[in-house]
């Protein structure tokens, strides 16, 4: 062999794919390989969404409870005369505090 020849190898370059083992088939997505995920996330997203319900609600429960203990007969009278409510009205319905409407 001449130095000058290009470097030939001695073994044929092939696919990896052997003649001998049989072609499998691409896999296609179907109907329940895509509904499965969709049911899973559906199934979190609503999980998630009742626990912050149920915290959200027994918080409020908690606040109410509060405010009935602390809203009296004697808490009013000292409320309306702290605030001036009989002359200048309830602040608590006041047009800067809307959201207690």
């Amino acid at each position: 062999m001449s130095r000058t020849a290009p470097f030939r190898p001695t073994m044929r370059l092939a696919a990896s794919v052997h003649p001998s083992m049989p072609r499998t088939p691409v896999p296609r997505y179907t109907a329940p390989s895509m509904v499965v995920p969709g049911i899973v996330v559906v199934g979190a997203v609503s999980g998630i969404v009742a626990y912050v319900r149920s915290q959200l609600r027994k918080e409020s429960e908690t606040m109410n409870r509060m405010f009935a203990q602390q809203n009296t007969a004697e808490v009013r009278a000292r409320r309306g005369q702290r605030h001036l409510v009989d002359s200048e009205g309830d602040p608590r319905k006041t047009i800067y505090n809307v959201l207690n409407w």
